[in-house]
């Protein structure tokens, strides 16, 4: 796809925290996303980047996602994915990994049937 392409791909508005890694930079950015769509995004932030850079951006419910820098403008940025991601799933709802999650909130493996009186404690 060439830029202009990119622009008809459907992007969905939103404000929601990353962190960036730039390749070759050490640490990482704290960053504001500003918009999001299966092939990239718009960020925002202090990081220093430029055009063609590769980076990667840890985005919530998704994990970390390799792009290169497209564009940039004053403390805003365009990454282009270099695989798609499914957008929706940075919207919903931060989970913890059942494993994570204290054992009173677990399940107990036993299954409830229909008809089954559950006590209320």
């Amino acid at each position: 796809m060439d830029a202009n392409d990119n622009r008809q791909i459907a992007r969905d508005s939103l404000f929601l925290m990353a962190d960036l890694r730039i390749d070759g930079g050490e640490g990482e950015h704290r960053i504001k996303m500003r918009n999001l769509s299966a092939g990239g995004m718009m960020g925002e932030g202090q990081a220093r980047v430029v055009r063609g850079a590769v980076v990667e951006v840890n985005i919530r419910n998704i994990g970390w996602v390799e792009g290169t820098i497209a564009w940039v403008q004053s403390n805003r940025f365009g990454i282009a994915f270099r695989d798609e991601i499914d957008p929706k799933l940075a919207r919903e709802p931060v989970r913890a990994a059942d494993d994570e999650r204290p054992s009173y909130l677990r399940r107990s493996g036993a299954p409830v049937s229909e008809g089954t009186a559950v006590r209320k404690i």
